[in-house]
């Protein structure tokens, strides 16, 4: 249950939890495994050979987010349990360090500034464009680091970093000769939820239509706030 948990709550695919946790409930011994999972709840059911009958419902939502660096790390996790039945108190252990590590801070700025600088002048933006669609992009890393933990609301966080982000490169567009436009594009561009709306088309798809359905209000929801938030740090500044 809390790997399963923790797989929804870092953006996996509800059919990959159920089929994990159904692998690993048959590696444990369990003679049937019935797992359903939504992005709030995960509700998993193990039938033992002897009778023994096991229900637990856990619910998942206290943030969403899309972590590759936990899913990869669970992933391997659920593979070595499968081929080698790992005892209970390690693969908890196992857990709770997965569930307190994180991707290399500088890896994820480097990612960040490269992708917002380079997609800046792939729209159309000149070098300094780049330049300063970098350079905002730390400061949206900033926010995604030190506010987003405590602001757990992803449309809320996303609304406040695309206004803070967007008053400042209105600021440095009456300051210095960039388009600002071109370096907005750069910077929204790591915020846009492609992910989050790509697995909930791709689940509605696969028949998980709640689930689906569920991901794709929110994944607009959260580019409403997006937009929302560049709005009205336009009108603040005054236009670009």
């Amino acid at each position: 249950m809390d790997i399963g948990a923790m797989m929804i709550r870092n953006g996996s695919e509800v059919k990959r939890v159920e089929d994990t946790l159904r692998r690993m409930g048959k590696a444990y011994g369990a003679e049937r495994m019935d797992v359903f999972a939504i992005t709030s709840t995960l509700v998993c059911t193990m039938n033992m050979p002897d009778g023994t009958v096991c229900s637990m419902t856990r619910g998942t939502r206290d943030g969403t987010k899309t972590d590759f660096w936990k899913l990869e790390r669970i992933n391997a996790l659920s593979r070595e349990y499968c081929r080698k039945k790992i005892d209970t108190d390690k693969l908890k252990i196992c857990i709770e360090d997965i569930e307190h590590s994180s991707a290399p801070r500088f890896r994820v700025c480097l990612g960040s500034v490269l992708a917002a600088g380079t997609l800046a002048v792939f729209f159309g933006g000149n070098i300094l464009d780049g330049v300063f669609a970098a350079v905002f992009a730390l400061a949206i890393w900033l926010m995604q680091v030190y506010f987003a933990p405590v602001c757990t609301n992803n449309i809320l966080f996303n609304f406040v970093c695309s206004f803070v982000t967007g008053v400042l490169i209105g600021v440095a567009g009456h300051i210095f000769p960039i388009h600002g436009d071109k370096v907005m594009i750069g910077d929204i561009m790591l915020l846009i939820p492609g992910l989050a709306l790509t697995n909930a088309v791709k689940d509605m798809f696969v028949g998980d239509t709640i689930t689906g359905s569920l991901r794709l209000v929110e994944s607009l929801l959260w580019a409403v706030a997006i937009a929302c938030g560049f709005a009205l740090a336009v009108y603040v500044v005054g236009g670009v």
